[in-house]
C-alpha cells in the first residue's frame, strides 16, 4: 500500500469539495476555513461561489477550483463559463466531458468542447471529468485520449452525481491510458482512508472528497 507519511502530505492531494445545490455562503466560508486549517490543495465549488471563495483564500495556500458544464456536460457555453470562472479567481477547472457527443462517436465536437475550455482557462489546469460509471471501458480509453489530445492537464473519474463514483479499476485504466502525460483525479464515493490510499496506489495524483476531514483525521501520523 502507498505510504503517506503525514496528514499534510495526504491533505495536499485532496480537493476539498462542496457541490451541493443548496450550498449557502456560510457553507463556503466553512469549507475555505477547513481548507486552510488542514492544508488541502484546493476547494472545489460551483461557479457562483468562486469570487466569494477567492476573497477568503486570497492570502492562503489552498486554490479555488471551479466546475464547468457540471454535472451533465450538456451545455453549449462551457468556454464562456470557464472564462468567467477564471476571471472570478478560479485557478483550476474541472469540466464534464460532453457525454452525448462522446457516446455517439462524435469525436470532433467532444474535442472542440474541451479545447474551448482549455483556451478559456488562460493556462490554468483543466481536468476533464469523463463520468466513468456511464461509459464502457472502450469509451473511457477514448475519452482519456481525446482529453490528452485536446490540451487537458488531467482526467477525472466522476461528478459524484450519477450512479457511481471512482473505482480502483477505472483509475488503473485511466492511468495506463494517459501514462505520465496527464494527471488522474479520482472523485466520487471516496469516504475512508483506505479508499483514498487505494486510489493513490492505483495511480491517482489528486482526490476529490467531501468527507476530506474524516479521511485526514483517521490518519494517525
Amino acid at each position: 500500500m502507498v505510504r503517506i507519511l503525514t496528514r499534510s502530505e495526504l491533505a495536499f492531494i485532496i480537493d476539498h469539495t462542496l457541490l451541493k445545490p443548496d450550498t449557502v455562503p456560510d457553507d463556503i466560508e466553512k469549507l475555505c476555513e477547513e481548507a486552510i486549517r488542514y492544508g488541502f490543495y484546493s476547494v472545489c465549488i460551483n461557479p457562483v461561489w468562486v469570487s466569494f471563495a477567492s476573497e477568503i483564500l486570497i492570502e492562503s495556500g489552498p486554490l479555488v477550483c471551479s466546475v464547468v458544464g457540471f454535472p451533465l456536460g450538456a451545455t453549449n457555453c462551457m468556454g464562456e463559463e470557464a472564462a468567467k470562472a477564471v476571471d472570478s479567481g478560479a485557478a483550476e477547472l474541472d469540466m464534464v466531458i460532453p457525454l452525448g457527443y462522446l457516446k455517439s462517436g462524435n469525436i470532433t465536437d467532444t474535442a472542440r468542447c474541451i479545447q474551448d475550455v482549455v483556451r478559456a482557462s488562460s493556462g490554468n489546469p483543466v481536468k476533464v471529468i469523463i463520468e466513468t460509471c456511464l461509459l464502457t471501458d472502450e469509451e473511457k480509453v477514448l475519452a482519456c485520449r481525446i482529453a490528452m489530445d485536446s490540451g487537458a492537464s488531467w482526467v477525472k473519474t466522476s461528478t459524484g452525481f450519477n450512479s457511481g463514483g471512482a473505482t480502483v479499476s477505472d483509475v488503473v485504466l485511466m492511468r495506463s491510458t494517459v501514462g505520465e502525460a496527464l494527471g488522474v483525479k479520482a472523485s466520487g464515493g471516496i469516504r475512508t482512508l483506505a479508499g483514498a490510499l487505494a486510489m493513490i496506489e492505483a495511480g491517482a495524483g489528486r482526490l476529490g472528497c467531501s468527507g476530506s476531514i474524516e479521511i485526514i483525521e483517521s490518519l494517525n501520523v
